[in-house]
């Protein structure tokens, strides 16, 4: 299990809308190669991702489970190569910033892939921390031009 707490420069709606529209994830999410939305519901969406690091390849499908009002948004896994996997958003306003509360916590059916995972994890977690805080800034910049 991963925790991690922080605040950034952006409104927490803006930061809860980056997180939930998952259909952009392959504009500007690293690794993330593709992803289909398979069915979509009121308070969420079943979505399969295809995610690719050099000649690895995977797909997996979730259940992303959508609550704007309290601004979470909460990810498990249905399908896929993970014993585990599942992943907890929580968007608080603090100011004209928000606290973003993200937490993971992944295990691996496969045991050596596992391992190479893990080695990379804090690598991966930091590229797709600063991808979501850039898809951030554009939306905001581009709305602001707008």
């Amino acid at each position: 299990m991963h925790r991690e707490t922080r605040i950034v420069p952006y409104p927490a709606d803006l930061m809860y809308r980056v997180v939930a529209e998952v259909e952009h994830y392959p504009e500007f999410l690293p690794w993330c190669a593709g992803l289909r939305v398979k069915s979509r519901t009121a308070d969420g969406v079943i979505a399969e991702m295809l995610v690719g690091y050099g000649s690895f390849r995977e797909k997996y499908t979730s259940r992303v489970t959508l609550d704007p009002a309290h601004r979470r948004i909460d990810v498990v896994q249905t399908d896929g190569p993970f014993r585990k996997l599942e992943n907890h958003w929580r968007f608080t306003p603090s100011g004209d910033d928000c606290e973003v509360d993200f937490a993971i916590d992944f295990a691996f059916r496969n045991r050596i892939l596992g391992a190479v995972a893990g080695a990379a994890f804090e690598k991966v977690l930091l590229k797709m921390t600063e991808a979501f805080e850039a898809r951030a800034k554009a939306l905001q910049q581009g709305a602001a031009k707008a």
